[in-house]
């Protein structure tokens, strides 16, 4: 990934231990609410991506792993929740991206949106044809969602032949329950911003949430098939990146 600069930030990998524990920290701060290092064993095999504000002041972050494609997806971090046999046959370069999160004393758009444009550099650098990972909802009660997953039953459910089955054992499934979005603007208020992305852009979702009662969050899984994305919104990123 090249650096990329635009306003008051700038888009980076990260070149060294102490900018990944850096990035680590933040992930903490973000998804615990307090100081400490969120780190796991797939941290080693990823790039780091790191938005930095003004000064090299942290604001956001993520890592993206590289897959050349569907017989790797056992590697990948979603792989542990999900039943991902049906991908296995998609041709062409995979990226997960994952642990996204931004500085929770600061609020801005902004950071998505550069972070969006750097990343669609990366996935034409590297041919990728399939973006994916986990969009995490705050907490394990699902019953605040229930609008937001009405929702995603409705318009966003994965083609069959890719759609990832349940592999975790604690799930929240909708593809058979009787929902229906009482509130349509509040069920996509409450998705967080990375998923409302991926869906403005064709992306797709398992029909089930995990609730991952360790990061104390309710997951779904996201694809997004990069031929299918938009040409329009494929120009505004460029633009955004040039």
């Amino acid at each position: 990934m090249k650096e990329f600069v635009k306003g008051r930030y700038r888009v980076r990998l990260a070149a060294s231990a102490g900018d990944i524990q850096a990035a680590q920290a933040l992930r903490h701060r973000a998804f615990f609410g307090r100081e400490g290092l969120d780190r796991d064993r797939f941290d080693a095999r990823c790039d780091h991506v790191l938005v930095e504000r003004d000064g090299g002041h942290l604001a956001g972050c993520f890592r993206l792993l590289l897959l050349p494609g569907g017989a790797q997806l056992c590697e990948s971090y979603s792989a542990q929740f999900y039943d991902l046999s049906g991908l296995a046959r998609f041709e062409g370069g995979m990226l997960e991206m994952g642990r996204f999160c931004t500085d929770p004393a600061l609020s801005d758009p902004d950071v998505l949106r550069v972070a969006w444009a750097a990343l669609t550099g990366y996935v034409e650098d590297q041919n990728v044809k399939l973006l994916f990972g986990c969009a995490s909802f705050a907490g394990v009660n699902a019953a605040p969602y229930r609008d937001s997953f009405a929702i995603l039953k409705a318009r966003h459910m994965a083609p069959e032949r890719w759609r990832p089955k349940a592999r975790a054992g604690l799930v929240y499934d909708f593809k058979d329950k009787n929902l229906a979005p009482a509130d349509p603007k509040r069920g996509l208020a409450l998705m967080p911003p990375l998923l409302r992305s991926y869906l403005a852009m064709g992306g797709w979702v398992s029909d089930h949430a995990v609730i991952d009662q360790q990061m104390g969050t309710l997951h779904v899984f996201t694809g997004l098939e990069v031929g299918a994305i938009p040409a329009a919104r494929i120009r505004l990123l460029r633009a955004l990146a040039a």
